[in-house]
């Protein structure tokens, strides 16, 4: 697939790196599933190889970057998070395109795309690559979709598309926000200890030598004790995590977290003004950004729409991709999000 308009560099062919899935036993798949209301198993999803192959890229600042464009309808943008990847929709992604087109791009380090070690990771950069995307398709209004590092990205989106509006100039026109879990407050952060480690000096040696087996474990961490990933699920998010020199990076990405504070202002702000319909749907047992961070929310923004998805962790478009897509299809059509 190649872009459909001028604008942006399209890559008709790029040499995207190939995973090897591990087909691993694993129990906690079949628990899953006897438990009623725990994690909905009935969505088909997207397999990381077939994700991969279905991609196409356009060149950003010189570098591929990987993205998925398909369906047909009102345009979705689904902005994925930290440290993983656009595949991370996969669970979503074949209702979504029944009804939007949708666009996933792997932002700059992540996934697919060019993980350089001197580049100036950051929030405001990943926000022009979205919209550079956009141009490139001719993408000129829709919705937004967003989890964890998303969010904040989807919050400069949003500043920005405030500021256009009030200068009365053109651009990326947002109809809605959804927001999954993320870290929308620096105060009701809760990072992990590897996230505190990789913030810290010693971040780049614990970067290189954080293992498959170590990430797991983390990454099992943040989900709800009863919609834990599957051991061929731990190792795709892995794979797109370290594969490409992603290991030697990470620790640059995650100065994210600095960026909230500095600009905690204008995102929080942007959130607290703009008169663009946002839901907030949020898995309770996240210890990141769960139940703590949307009491927060409900403080701060005015006539908050929250959905609260008991049991449920860090990732619930994995978690639970069923509830997600019903509440977030409620509310593009029940709000007139169009």
């Amino acid at each position: 697939m190649d872009s459909r308009c001028p604008g942006g560099r399209p890559i008709r062919s790029v040499a995207i790196p190939s995973v090897t899935r591990t087909e691993a036993s694993d129990p906690i798949r079949d628990q899953r599933a006897a438990i009623a209301g725990a994690r909905a198993v009935s969505t088909p999803g997207v397999t990381l190889d077939e994700w991969r192959t279905a991609g196409s890229a356009f060149e950003y600042r010189g570098y591929p970057v990987f993205y998925r464009d398909a369906g047909a309808g009102d345009p979705l943008v689904c902005i994925h998070g930290f440290p993983t990847a656009s595949w991370d929709w996969h669970a979503v992604w074949p209702k979504l395109i029944t009804r939007f087109r949708v666009v996933a791009p792997d932002m700059m380090g992540f996934g697919f795309t060019s993980k350089p070690r001197d580049y100036a990771y950051s929030i405001h950069d990943q926000a022009s690559l979205h919209e550079a995307l956009l141009r490139s398709l001719g993408v000129t209004a829709g919705h937004i979709l967003a989890h964890d590092y998303g969010d904040t990205v989807t919050q400069e989106l949003l500043a920005r598309y405030e500021d256009r509006r009030a200068r009365g100039e053109d651009g990326f026109v947002i109809r809605s926000v959804c927001l999954l879990n993320g870290g929308l407050f620096p105060e009701t952060h809760r990072p992990r200890l590897v996230q505190r480690l990789l913030m810290s000096p010693v971040g780049p040696v614990v970067s290189r030598l954080t293992s498959e087996r170590s990430f797991g474990r983390s990454f099992r961490a943040i989900f709800g004790a009863q919609a834990q990933p599957t051991a061929a699920e731990l190792h795709d998010f892995w794979m797109l995590m370290s594969s490409g020199g992603g290991r030697q990076v990470v620790h640059k990405i995650i100065r994210y977290m600095e960026e909230r504070r500095q600009f905690r202002g204008r995102w929080v702000g942007v959130l607290q003004r703009t008169t663009v319909p946002i839901r907030l749907i949020d898995g309770t047992d996240d210890p990141v950004s769960g139940r703590h961070m949307a009491e927060r929310y409900r403080e701060l923004v005015p006539n908050p729409d929250v959905v609260m998805l008991e049991g449920i962790g860090h990732y619930p478009q994995v978690e639970d991709p069923e509830s997600v897509l019903r509440h977030f299809l409620d509310f593009v059509e029940s709000r007139g999000a169009r």
